[in-house]
């Protein structure tokens, strides 16, 4: 008998045990009944016989079974013992004709636990298999939203709808995204993977997981394989990654591996509050040439679609025309209007980049952030920027404005000038940026007018409601002041924009927020001809940076009209400049949200991180988030990626 495999893997087995106490951790496997005490399950589901992989059995079903094994699951036992004698004799069958018969378990949170057959799965983790035949006891916990949970729901459709159950995320919405990722029809209404489906990912997962391991992956405890899986398949596309082998997946790694020690941290992003303070030195004037208008500097902007179409494109095309006059004919700007997919903006940067010697891009909408991801990671020398709002990605910038300031200047002056408490507001994609927006607005009609109410409408819901349907009813239910689109639209000009008195006849405009993007392409443009672009990189390779500008920057303001009262307007320069000056916050003093729970305390200011996290609405706004199914199908692509609130986790029930 396999006496002399045993005493192996039972050194590995003291090992890891040993480690384990001086971590402070149990040096046994986990205990089923220890973990889910106190826990509320709401049923069993018997999965039968499936494939299970060995690297998700952490525990068995009972304490009874647990003393005889180290965490790592190999035997602690002294070879004498009878258990010691039966481990022999299953390493011998398995080195014979491979141990086939299947073990009895419990799946909880995609981790399994054994009732039966700990002997096996020892002896079979002792020689690496990779899975294990088991009947399977699936335990559900009751829904709530403990993030672990909410994954772990969209686990059991991502695992009823394909089989595979070998991936685990640390984060909610990225089963959806592998699903997308792969090819898979997200219409379907019985979706059902084939065996060729599972095959691939499997195939592909394996390798990677190899390539990944090796780079040394596994020290990076806050991520998952699975996590640093989706990120490869997003920058190098599923297709590719199917037909890379092991060591052309190292290469791979090799190119975005700050990406993963990026994502590894628990702050991932560097927030620029301000444009940084830079100076052209001796040293920046010899490495790098001043442009010239014979030697222009090239820079490109990115549009889906032409901007006079577009209020928010449109205020991005002013930015370009003002990088046109500042520079004159030392900078060059190019703009493509026809991205409209992330292939098209592939090619288009490309093209740019290898025909007209392009070295700054600047992508305008958040659409295009894996476009702009797969295209830096091969040319690093480029600088590439991409218009977005709580983003985290090593090897580009993102940058956004502050509107959510002169929303709250806004939103004062609608709650002065309201006759009737109730207030409108217009809102159109519910990502990350637009929360904030909302609720400051709401901050600065409340700061005035306690009874004030603001009415929130959504205009990419998929009822076909048309805009003139909303004003109506916004109309209808006593709203005098509304708050809309924030520049107008030159194809469909209309006066509806900004904040303005609503009427049966023409609005009367009252004050608009404005975003100076010219200013801040400036900013940018020069420090990277002053050469401080490297000077003002994050701390470290393991940060992102976003440039996240305000009223203080220039780039963000409040236009008045001359029809406001005077006083109202004094008032509104006074608290402009306070927040210029750093004396008020918007987001500061006791919040509420629609629940009556606290977000923000007395005397308290909201981080910059938690105001671009914002997933809530203050307590006088009345109206919701919307999740993704209850949008326009344009719509959707944008809120799956930066949406504040993603899909409600399906109930798969007890199937």
């Amino acid at each position: 008998m396999s006496y002399v495999e045993y005493e192996k893997a039972k050194k590995l087995g003291e090992k890891a045990a040993k480690e384990a106490k001086q971590e402070g951790k149990s040096p046994n496997p986990a205990v089923l009944d220890e973990v889910i005490a106190g826990a509320k399950i709401r049923g069993e589901v018997n999965l039968g016989l499936v494939t299970i992989p060995l690297d998700r059995i952490v525990g068995t079903a009972t304490a009874g079974r647990a003393s005889s094994f180290a965490c790592n699951f190999m035997p602690i036992l002294e070879k004498e013992t009878e258990f010691a004698q039966k481990w022999s004799v299953l390493c011998d069958a398995h080195m014979e004709e491979g141990i086939h018969d299947p073990i009895k378990v419990y799946e909880y949170l995609n981790y399994y636990y054994v009732l039966e057959g700990n002997k096996r799965a020892s002896v079979l983790k002792y020689f690496d298999a990779v899975n294990v035949p088991a009947l399977v006891t699936r335990k559900i916990p009751a829904k709530t939203d403990d993030p672990v949970i909410r994954i772990y729901y969209e686990f059991m459709n991502f695992n009823r709808k394909t089989g595979v159950n070998f991936i685990w995320f640390s984060k909610e919405g990225n089963f959806h995204r592998l699903l997308e990722d792969t090819g898979t029809d997200m219409s379907a209404p019985e979706l059902t993977w084939t065996d060729e489906q599972v095959q691939n990912l499997t195939s592909a997962y394996y390798k990677f997981s190899k390539a990944y391991e090796e780079k040394g992956g596994k020290k990076l405890e806050n991520i998952t394989t699975g996590d640093a899986f989706l990120r490869l398949i997003e920058v190098y596309d599923y297709e590719q990654v199917l037909a890379m082998n092991v060591p052309e997946i190292k290469t791979a790694l090799a190119k975005i591996w700050e990406e993963y020690l990026m994502m590894n941290q628990n702050q991932e992003v560097t927030v620029t509050l301000e444009p940084p303070e830079t100076k052209k030195t001796l040293l920046s004037r010899v490495l790098r040439q001043e442009p010239t208008e014979s030697k222009p500097l090239n820079v490109a902007f990115i549009y889906d679609r032409d901007p006079s179409t577009s209020d928010w494109l449109y205020a991005h095309e002013l930015g370009r025309n003002h990088i046109k006059e500042v520079f004159g004919n030392k900078v060059t700007t190019l703009k493509i209007t026809t991205a409209d997919t992330e292939e098209k903006t592939i090619q288009a940067m490309e093209e740019l980049i290898r025909d007209e010697g392009t070295e700054v891009i600047f992508t305008t909408t958040s659409q295009m952030i894996e476009a702009s991801l797969k295209v830096a990671v091969e040319h690093p020398d480029v600088h590439i920027l991409n218009c977005s709002l709580n983003t985290s990605h090593r090897y580009i910038r993102t940058y956004y404005a502050r509107l959510h300031e002169a929303k709250f200047l806004s939103g004062m002056m609608a709650g002065i000038l309201t006759k009737t408490n109730r207030i409108g507001y217009l809102a159109d994609y519910p990502i990350f940026g637009v929360t904030a927006n909302i609720n400051a607005f709401a901050i600065g009609a409340k700061m005035v007018n306690p009874e004030v109410e603001v009415l929130l409408e959504w205009t990419t819901r998929k009822d076909d409601i048309s805009k003139e349907a909303i004003y109506q009813g916004l109309y209808n239910q006593g709203v005098d002041y509304v708050s809309d689109q924030d520049m107008i639209t030159p194809r469909h000009a209309s006066r509806k924009f900004g904040m303005y008195l609503l009427t049966e006849k023409q609005p009367v405009n009252v004050a608009m927020p404005v975003v100076n993007w010219g200013i801040l392409y400036e900013r940018i443009i020069k420090m990277i001809i002053d050469g401080a672009w490297e000077k003002t990189d994050a701390p470290s390779d393991d940060k992102a940076i976003n440039y996240w500008w305000g009223l203080s920057s220039g780039v963000i303001d409040v236009i008045l009209s001359e029809k406001t009262p005077v006083a109202s307007r004094r008032l509104i320069e006074h608290m402009k400049q306070s927040i210029i000056d750093e004396r008020f916050a918007p987001f500061s003093g006791q919040l509420l949200d629609q629940n009556g729970e606290e977000r923000c305390a007395a005397g308290q200011t909201l981080t910059a991180e938690e105001i671009m996290k914002m997933d809530w609405l203050l307590d006088c706004v009345i109206g919701e988030i919307p999740v993704v199914e209850s949008l326009k199908e344009k719509a959707r692509t944008i809120v799956e990626l930066k949406g504040v609130r993603k899909d409600e986790a399906e109930d798969p029930g007890d199937r």
